[in-house]
Order: C-alpha cells, then structure tokens, then sequence
C-alpha cells in the first residue's frame, strides 16, 4: 500500500514539476556563460535526484562574472522568482571558496528566499513553481543549500496567471534584495541522504577489506603450512633418491 502511495505521488510530481513549463530560452545567454539549455530542461524539469557535473559553475567562470562588491540575486530558470541571494552574512571570498570546495553553488540560510523554496523531509530542494534545484547537505552545523546553476540562471520576470505555482511566493516585482530577510531556519533538519549514503557505502567497503584482510591472516599460515609440507616432502623424496643412487 505505502509503495503505490509513493509511486502515485512521484507519478503527481513529475507532472507538476516546472509547471509542465521548461527552461526560458534566455538561460543560454546568463552572465555570457552561454547556460546548457538541454542540461537545464533535463536536470531542472524532469529529475529529482541528479545534478548537473561537479565543478560545472567553475568550467563557465560563474564568480569571475559576478561583481564581488554587490549581492547576486539568482531567479527560477523556469518562472523568474527569486530564489536565492548571495552573498549576505559573509565575504565574497569566502562564499566563492565555500561554493568550490563542495563542487556545486552554495547558499546559506540567510541567503535563500524562503518564500519561494520548498525543501522537502529528505533534503530536494524545488522552486515553488515546480524546478528541481539541489539538495540541503548542512555543513558545519547549519543548513547548506547545494545547488545546481543550470536552475538558478534564470531572469527576473512576473510569472503570467498560467504559471502553476505549488504556493503561495514572493514574485520578482515585490523584491528588494537590499531589505530582504530570510525566514529559514538555521537547521531545518530537512536533510539530503547523500551524505549518509556515502558513509554507509564507505563504511561496507571498509568492512568488507577488513574481513578479507582477516580472512588472509587466517588463510595464510594454513598456507604457508601446506607449502613447508610439500616442500618437505619433496625434499624427503629426492633424499632417498639420492640414497638409492649412492648404493648403486
């Protein structure tokens, strides 16, 4: 019963997912990076769990791109609402060196538009109009919005009255980037199981050497035995040839 609840839902969110829209066209000319529009229709309008390449926002030259003296305010690829705003609470630098230490944009807190993001029990985290964005994978005790830039590189515009918005949102004609405040909580609890994924597949690897490691400490004296046996028997054996030659 619970499996056809989850696949009856899944089967719900494909179909809302992006509003049954796709990318805008404009994504292709963001900041000059020239956004990947079929990696962005792909990623951002029909998943849920797969995210554009470690490192992608570097191979375009994201921060070098970006006025480091000002805030950013990133816009759904899909609908146009502001999503998030970056940097607030932090340098430059040390958002750009946080961001390409994880491989992906990273955002913070206060640098999302709570409004307008939903994140989900298990950490995905959709635009409320329906566009995949990343996971929340907290790092170093507080929420860490890991997102992917094919989603976010959209222009800011008033989303027509055929948009399916999963919401109530903040449109992009009511923002002001100068006195927004983030309403997110710290830790939302609301986590990626990426993470602990990883540490269970590493804890298995881990295990299993461990267990052939033990298992070769066992096996090798038992070995080593058989080796000394049939080396001493061959040994015997050529002995008493050489025995027998020696009385003929």
């Amino acid at each position: 019963f619970t499996s056809a609840l989850l696949c009856m839902a899944s089967a719900v969110l494909g179909k809302e997912q992006c509003g049954g829209g796709a990318p805008m066209e404009s994504i292709t000319s963001y900041l000059g990076i020239g956004v990947s529009y079929d990696t962005a229709d792909r990623i951002c309008c029909h998943n849920h769990h797969l995210a554009e390449h470690w490192g992608y926002f570097q191979t375009v030259g994201l921060f070098q791109r970006l006025d480091s003296s000002n805030i950013t305010v990133f816009y759904d690829s899909v609908c146009g609402i502001p999503l998030f705003l970056a940097p607030k609470g932090r340098t430059f630098d040390e958002w750009k060196r946080e961001s390409e230490s994880h491989g992906w944009p990273s955002f913070r807190p206060e640098e999302i538009v709570s409004e307008n993001v939903i994140i989900h029990p298990y950490g995905r985290m959709e635009s409320k109009c329906g566009t995949h964005l990343g996971h929340n994978l907290p790092s170093g005790g507080r929420d860490r919005y890991c997102i992917d830039l094919v989603c976010i590189a959209g222009s800011p515009v008033n989303a027509s009255s055929s948009t399916h918005f999963l919401g109530s949102h903040l449109a992009a004609a009511e923002f002001n980037a100068s006195t927004y405040s983030s309403s997110a909580s710290e830790r939302s609890g609301k986590e990626s199981m990426v993470a602990e994924f990883m540490i269970a597949a590493g804890l298995l690897v881990a295990g299993v050497a461990v267990v052939r490691l033990a298992s070769w400490k066992v096996l090798l004296p038992l070995v080593r035995g058989r080796q000394r046996k049939v080396v001493g028997a061959l040994a015997g054996k050529d002995g008493q040839e050489a025995g027998q030659g020696h009385n003929s």
